[in-house]
C-alpha cells in the first residue's frame, strides 16, 4: 500500500504515545525498538500495561485497588482495579482553566455558543442539585432523548458525578425504537427534546416524547430543554434554578456502571450495554490520549448524534482538557462544505466522522484546500464503515497534505476501537495502521488458527476493561456469551472479517454477521422486520447490506406479499415510510424486490448470512446447507436474484 504521510521525528518525539514508551521502559526497566513490541508487550502483560496506564494518566483513586485484573475461567467475569474506587466526572473537571472554552456548539443557523470550564461547572452542579431534590441516587437510571447539544453532556455529567447511570437515543428515532431501549432499564428521570432541527427544518417530535412517556411508568420526572411551559414536565431553567451549589463527586466502584448503550437489534430487541466506570476512563484517555494524540486545549470534533456512541467517545476528549466542539444539524446543509466551514472557523485540530461522510465529499468532488486552509488541523478521524484506498488519497489530496488520517475501528460493545491510530507509524492508503494498546487482536480461521496476511475472523484473546460489564437483565449472561462468546468463552469474537497485513496495519472488509451498516451506523435486521411485517399489504421479509467496493453500501429489502399482491409504486412508498416513521430515515432500503419465500433454518430462523453471501456473487452450494433448511427450493430464486441485484450494484457505484 501506498504511503501517504509518515511522522516526523519531532511529532514522534512531542507525541504522548513516545512519552509513554519512555515511561513504561523507566517503570519496567524494558526496551521496545517499535511500536509493534510496544504492542506486543501491552497485549500480553495486561495487568502491568492497564496499571502502567492508570499512573502515566495520574488517576485518581478515591479508594486504593487490591488487585489489577481477578480473571476467573470466563473472560466475561474479569474483575479490574478490585476495590478501587473513581470518578469519571471528578476527572472531567481536574484542574481546568476557568475561563477556557470547554464546549463550542453550533445548531444549524443558529449563533455560535461558548461555554467556559467554569460556566459548564456551574450548570452540572446546578442539575446534580435538581437530580439529589428528586430523590435519585446512585444505580438509578436517568435517560435522554436529545440532539447533540450542551444539555445532553451537562445532564451526563451531572448524573455521573451521583453515580446516576446514563442512557441516551437522539430525537431521529422512532417511537417504538426508543421504547425498546429505555423500557428495559426502568429510568425515573426522562430529559427530552420538544423539537430539533436538521437539513433545514424543525421536526416537532413532542408527540414521541409523549408516546414514550405513556411505556415509562418507572418515570418519577420528565424535562423539556426548550424552556417551554408544558404541562406535566419541568423547563430546563427551571431544572438549572438551583444556583451556587457546588459540584461534589460520589466514589464509584471501578466497576460500577458509567452509561448504558444499545447494539443494533439484529437478532431481536436491542441489547442494552452496560459499561464499567473505570473502564471507559482508562479506555477513553488511551484511545483519545495515546492513538489520537490528544492534548490540553487542543480543539476536538467527531460529527455525530447522541444515539451513537462516537458522542460518548467525543465527550471523554474533556478528560484531556480538551475544547469539545459539536455540531447539531445536517453534515451536508446547506451543503456539504458545512462541516468544514465548522472546522475552519473554530481552529479545530481534531475532526472526525463517519466513512460514508467523506465517501460523499468525494463522489461530489469536493475540493476543500480550495476554500479552507485548516491550518490547525492535525488529526482527520474516519470509522462507522471501512475506508477505502482511494478516499485516503482523496483526503490527502483534496483536505490537507500534511495531516495524519486516523482510520479507527471498534463499536457500541466497547464503545471504543480495537485498532486505530498510531503517531509513531506511517499512513498506508487503504490500511488501518495498528492493533490499538491493550487489544490482543488476531484473525482466525474456521479452525481457531491465527492468521498474518489472510482475510479472518476479529478475535480479542485477552480480556479489557472496555468490554461490558454485563447486559441489563442479563442475570446469567446468555446474551452475553451469545453476543460474542459463541467460539470460545476466553476469546472474544467481534464480528468483523480482517487481514492483518505485512506491516502490521489493518484492512476491515465488513461485518461477518448480519448487521446493518447505514452511513456509518449499524442498525439491526430485527427493527427492520418489526415495522415492515406490521404492513397488511408484508407477508415476510428479509433485509441485507451489501458492501461494495468503493466502500459504500447497497442495502435492499426483499418482500413476500400477501394475497397474491404485486409490488408496486404504493406499497413500495408505504413500506418506506413505515420504516421512517417507525425508526428512522436509516432503516429505509435502497431498493425493495419481491420475492416468493424468505429462507428460514429447520429451526425457524431467516437464512440472512447465506443469503448474502449468494448475492453478492458467491456460489449457492458453498454459501448454504440446504438440508438444514425448511424451503431449500426457494434458492433457486436467490441464485437468479443475485445477478439483477449485483447489476444493480454496479450500476449505482
Amino acid at each position: 500500500m501506498a504511503i501517504l504521510w509518515s511522522p516526523s521525528k519531532q511529532f514522534i518525539a512531542n507525541s504522548n504515545m513516545h512519552k509513554y514508551q519512555q515511561f513504561v521502559e523507566q517503570k519496567f526497566g524494558l526496551q521496545f525498538a517499535s511500536y509493534d513490541e510496544l504492542w506486543q508487550w501491552s497485549s500480553t502483560s495486561i495487568s502491568d500495561f492497564w496499571e502502567s496506564l492508570a499512573e502515566f494518566y495520574q488517576i485518581k483513586f478515591r479508594h486504593p485497588y487490591t488487585e489489577v485484573l481477578v480473571q476467573s475461567d470466563k473472560m466475561y467475569n474479569s474483575i479490574w482495579f478490585k476495590d478501587g474506587q473513581v470518578s469519571y466526572a471528578e476527572h472531567i473537571f481536574n484542574k481546568r482553566e476557568p475561563n477556557h472554552p470547554a464546549i463550542v456548539y453550533q445548531c444549524e443557523d443558529a449563533q455560535e455558543q461558548i461555554i467556559t470550564w467554569a460556566n459548564l461547572k456551574d450548570q452540572v452542579a446546578a442539575f446534580q442539585h435538581f437530580l439529589i431534590s428528586q430523590n435519585l441516587q446512585k444505580g438509578d437510571r436517568v435517560v435522554g432523548y436529545l440532539p447533540n447539544c450542551p444539555e445532553a453532556i451537562i445532564a451526563f455529567l451531572a448524573c455521573n458525578a451521583l453515580g446516576i447511570i446514563w442512557s441516551c437515543c437522539s430525537p431521529d428515532f422512532g417511537t417504538e425504537s426508543v421504547i425498546e431501549r429505555f423500557e428495559q432499564i426502568s429510568p425515573k428521570l426522562l430529559i427530552a427534546a420538544k423539537q430539533y432541527r436538521y437539513n433545514g427544518k424543525v421536526y416537532d417530535v413532542l408527540p414521541h416524547v409523549q408516546a414514550i412517556v405513556q411505556h415509562l411508568p418507572s418515570l418519577q420526572c420528565k424535562i423539556l430543554i426548550d424552556n417551554e411551559t408544558q404541562s406535566g414536565y419541568v423547563s430546563w431553567e427551571n431544572a438549572l434554578s438551583y444556583k451556587k451549589h457546588k459540584l461534589y463527586f460520589v466514589a464509584l466502584d471501578f466497576n460500577d456502571p458509567i452509561w448504558i448503550l444499545y447494539s443494533s437489534g439484529t437478532t431481536g430487541k436491542p441489547k442494552a450495554i452496560v459499561h464499567r466506570t473505570g473502564g471507559m476512563l482508562l479506555e477513553h484517555l488511551k484511545a483519545l490520549g495515546l492513538h489520537q494524540d490528544l492534548k490540553a486545549n487542543e480543539r476536538y470534533f467527531w460529527y455525530s448524534t447522541t444515539g451513537w456512541m462516537m458522542w460518548n467517545y467525543a465527550l471523554s476528549s474533556l478528560l484531556l482538557g480538551a475544547t469539545l466542539c459539536i455540531y447539531n444539524g445536517a453534515p451536508n446543509y446547506p451543503s456539504l462544505d458545512r462541516l468544514w466551514e465548522f472546522a475552519e472557523h473554530n481552529q479545530i485540530n481534531h475532526f472526525g466522522a463517519g466513512a460514508a461522510f467523506y465517501l460523499a465529499c468525494q463522489k461530489q468532488g469536493l475540493n476543500i484546500k480550495s476554500k479552507y486552509q485548516l491550518q490547525a488541523l492535525r488529526t482527520l478521524g474516519a470509522t462507522g464503515s471501512p475506508l477505502p484506498a482511494e478516499a485516503f488519497q482523496y483526503l490527502y489530496t483534496n483536505v490537507k497534505k500534511e495531516m495524519w488520517l486516523i482510520s479507527l475501528s471498534g463499536g457500541t460493545d466497547v464503545c471504543s476501537a480495537f485498532v486505530g491510530g498510531n503517531p509513531l507509524a506511517p499512513v498506508r492508503a487503504g490500511e488501518i495502521q495498528c492493533r490499538m494498546l491493550g487489544a490482543a487482536i488476531a484473525a482466525w480461521d474456521d479452525n481457531e488458527k491465527s492468521l498474518i496476511q489472510e482475510t479472518g475472523e476479529l478475535m480479542i484473546c485477552k480480556p479489557m476493561p472496555c468490554m461490558p460489564i454485563y447486559f441489563w437483565n442479563d442475570t446469567n449472561f446468555e446474551k452475553y456469551r451469545q453476543a460474542y462468546f459463541q467460539k470460545n468463552e476466553n476469546v472474544w469474537q467481534h464480528g468483523d472479517w480482517i487481514k492483518i497485513t505485512a506491516s502490521q496495519g489493518l484492512i476491515i472488509y465488513g461485518r461477518s454477521d448480519a448487521t446493518l451498516n447505514r452511513d456509518g451506523v449499524r442498525i439491526g435486521t430485527a427493527e427492520v422486520y418489526n415495522a415492515v411485517e406490521q404492513l397488511d399489504e408484508v407477508k415476510d421479509s428479509l433485509v441485507l447490506c451489501l458492501e461494495r467496493k468503493d466502500g459504500t453500501f447497497f442495502m435492499p429489502l426483499l418482500v413476500v406479499l400477501n394475497n397474491d399482491l404485486e409490488l408496486n409504486e404504493t406499497i413500495d412508498a408505504k413500506i418506506k415510510q413505515q420504516l421512517r416513521r417507525m425508526y428512522s430515515p436509516r432503516h429505509v432500503p435502497d431498493k425493495i424486490y419481491q420475492v416468493q419465500e424468505i429462507p428460514y433454518t429447520l429451526s425457524g430462523k431467516k437464512m440472512e448470512m447465506p443469503i448474502k453471501k449468494i448475492l453478492m456473487g458467491a456460489d449457492s452450494k458453498q454459501s448454504i446447507a440446504l438440508d438444514a433448511m425448511r424451503n431449500p427450493a426457494c434458492v433457486v430464486e436467490y441464485t437468479k436474484l443475485a445477478l439483477e441485484i449485483n447489476n444493480e450494484i454496479k450500476t449505482k457505484a
